[in-house]
């Protein structure tokens, strides 16, 4: 679900009262006139011509607008700032996957020196529009909220079907807005990521129960993860329990303990639970784990499910896949996916990963905060062959480490031990579990050689998901 948010300029993402009134002021006196900050001030956010003309005669009004647009590069623009909240708006716009909008009624130009001088980076830029004239480019950008300080804001986001959004930072106050047709009026921009947070997460939440709604029945590619989860229980809301399968794939890339958890997981929704073996191994591309060896791990179950669904009657299979895994980069595996047809509802309604955590906790899941725990194979650096007993190594050292900071009463979370080829290992931990380690990284280093790795290093840099595609040079080749 693409999203994306506008905001107004003046008074909403950035303070240019000074700025105005200063350039104001000297346009104005150059002819005879004067204007009081105060009256000025009140009139920020309307077309130029309009601000202005209280201020000097009619026959003199073009000539003082057009001495305003001379002077506002030098006069205006260097008392631009922006407001409590701009920048993190902004960034929370980006990491729910948004574009920003900026639509103003002031010249483009000028809107893009003033967003230059605040440090404010938008992804579109639309000047030289009021009221409901912003509604034109509201719509051609699909703008699906609006933030601005004035009446004229909301009129041009109604004109869009756009959600208005007013925040009193300018001359107008909330009744004003309200008034105007704004859907919320909040204090400031710092309480607009939150407001913005939990309103795309309802919305993508509504999107995704038409999405699996549309739907006969599904069969959900169910690893146990937080996402599949998520997934499942989104389905059995959606189409009931009879109508939703969970298969999860049972292979020796699969870690200890997690069949379990899946087992129980499904059982908790009342959804019929199939473990059906896959076979990786007897992948060529699998055992060479090369960059592209998720591509042969999903395209195995794929395979496997695809019959399954047809035998069970099962009109659409589904995979866990949220929006971030595909921007993450190199993701061979969504490519063999996509190729057997299976559909992403996560992926196509928007959800993050983070939302994915969010929409667990409220609906109560047990996986919400459950760490992520990719396959086995995702264990062993690239060129070194995959087989059974490198697996298992894995999967011992793994349960070694987390039973050594359980002895120890350290905090862990998130772990993974890398299988760097011969009998090398890397350790990656959590940021509070690296900070808790301090000092015994030797005492870490033999619980994992007495799973089978002779030499072991702790990774400074923490976990990090995925962080064996940085050893590729060239993941391009696999893609």
């Amino acid at each position: 679900m693409d999203l994306a948010v506008g905001f107004d300029l003046d008074m909403t993402l950035v303070d240019s009262r000074a700025g105005i009134v200063a350039t104001a002021q000297a346009a104005v006196a150059e002819h005879g006139g004067h204007a009081p900050t105060d009256e000025l001030a009140a009139l920020i956010g309307i077309p130029l011509d309009d601000m202005l003309a209280p201020f000097v005669p009619s026959h003199l009004l073009a000539t003082t607008a057009d001495r305003y647009r001379e002077l506002y590069p030098t006069l205006g623009v260097p008392h631009s700032r922006p407001l409590p909240g701009a920048e993190q708006s902004l960034q929370q716009v980006r990491a729910l996957h948004g574009r920003v909008v900026v639509v103003s009624a002031k010249p483009e130009s000028s809107v893009r020196m003033v967003l230059e001088r605040a440090g404010l980076e938008p992804d579109v830029v639309v000047g030289g529009l009021f009221g409901a004239d912003k509604g034109i480019a509201l719509r051609d950008h699909r703008v699906a909220v609006y933030v601005g300080d004035h009446p004229g804001d909301m009129v041009g986001a109604a004109a869009a079907g756009a959600h208005g959004v007013g925040v009193p930072t300018g001359p107008n106050d909330a009744e004003v807005l309200r008034a105007a047709g704004a859907g919320v009026v909040l204090d400031d921009l710092t309480h607009f990521p939150a407001w913005l947070d939990a309103h795309v997460l309802d919305r993508r939440l509504a999107d995704l129960e038409g999405r699996l709604a549309e739907l006969d029945s599904l069969l959900v590619a169910f690893s146990g993860g937080a996402d599949s989860a998520f997934l499942l229980a989104a389905a059995v809301r959606a189409l009931g329990p009879e109508r939703v399968v969970a298969a999860t794939a049972v292979s020796s890339s699969l870690a200890s303990g997690e069949l379990d958890d899946a087992r129980a997981f499904a059982e908790g929704l009342g959804v019929r639970h199939l473990t059906p073996s896959t076979d990786e191994m007897a992948r060529e591309g699998y055992r060479a784990n090369a960059g592209d060896r998720c591509f042969f791990c999903k395209a195995e179950l794929l395979d496997v499910l695809g019959p399954l669904a047809t035998e069970l009657g099962v009109a659409a299979i589904a995979t866990g896949t949220n929006a971030d895994d595909v921007i993450a980069g190199f993701r061979p595996g969504i490519r063999a996916a996509a190729e057997r047809g299976a559909l992403t509802p996560l992926r196509d309604s928007g959800f993050t990963k983070a939302q994915v955590r969010a929409a667990s906790a409220q609906w109560q899941l047990p996986t919400w905060d459950k760490p992520a725990a990719a396959c086995l194979s995702s264990r062993i650096a690239y060129g070194v062959q995959i087989t059974p007993s490198g697996l298992a190594r894995v999967d011992r050292a793994e349960a070694a480490v987390r039973t050594w900071f359980a002895g120890a009463g350290l905090p862990l979370r998130d772990l993974r031990v890398r299988d760097l080829g011969g009998d090398r290992a890397r350790v990656e931990v959590d940021r509070d579990a690296l900070t808790a380690l301090d000092g015994r990284a030797d005492e870490l280093a033999a619980a994992v050689a007495a799973a089978g790795f002779a030499t072991t290093e702790v990774d400074p840099r923490g976990f990090r998901s995925g962080s064996m595609n940085e050893l590729l040079s060239q993941p391009e080749q696999f893609r």
